[in-house]
């Protein structure tokens, strides 16, 4: 059988309130990679391919967790859902505000999900053009015999759920809250398809003095 590993990047400058301030890692955020490097070495590699996304976060944490078997590839299909245009957009057309904490996100991600989904807003893409090129790479990566590593974004992670459980845009944006950064997700490709085989793991971070570093903002 073969297998995709898709693993969230590290923490991002989540105090920023637009994409291009977002999209750097923390320094937590590379130290988490540097952890995941280690133990992806000593538990999962070689890969036979790895795959990034073309935002500067997926890069950077593609270069923290190093060599683990081929070298990695660019597929601008794992690049992560535009939020803030999304947020932006759920404010014209419902005067609702981008979230203020975590608190508000629970919320306000359910509202743009369903609205997304909906066709009452959208960002640089539609939901049914995300849900397509997600389903697409995730198509493509899925070979049997070979083992891809895939660095990605939550939303990306969140809609292969969607797709393999057929979760409805609700049940989609709680799948999509608890999601850790750094965090590993497998997907097992048997004769017959596609199927999910973990979720939302963080192996590198489960010993008590790296508690600190399992965030999900």
């Amino acid at each position: 059988m073969g297998e995709v590993i898709l693993v969230r990047h590290g923490q991002a400058n989540s105090a920023s309130q637009d994409e291009a301030g977002y999209d750097r890692l923390s320094d937590l955020g590379r130290q988490q990679a540097l952890w995941l490097g280690d133990w992806l070495r000593d538990h999962e590699a070689p890969f036979d391919r790895v795959l990034m996304g073309s935002l500067r976060r997926h890069r950077q944490t593609a270069e923290a967790i190093g060599e683990v078997g081929a070298a990695p590839e660019e597929d601008v299909r794992l690049n992560e859902m535009d939020y803030f245009n999304l947020g932006a957009a759920l404010r014209d057309h419902s005067g609702r505000p981008m979230p203020a904490g975590p608190e508000d996100f629970a919320s306000h991600i359910v509202e743009v999900m369903e609205a997304w989904h909906a066709a009452l807003i959208r960002g640089q893409e539609t939901f049914a053009d995300f849900e397509t090129r997600v389903a697409a790479v995730l198509q493509a990566a899925a070979e049997p015999g070979v083992r891809v590593l895939c660095v990605t974004s939550g939303g990306v992670i969140g809609m292969v759920m969607r797709h393999l459980l057929q979760l409805d845009p609700r049940r989609m944006a709680h799948v999509l809250m608890p999601i850790r950064n750094s965090s590993v997700h497998r997907v097992m490709v048997a004769p017959h398809g596609t199927i999910l085989a973990g979720f939302n793991a963080t192996p590198h971070l489960d010993i008590a003095d790296r508690a600190f570093a399992r965030t999900t903002y």
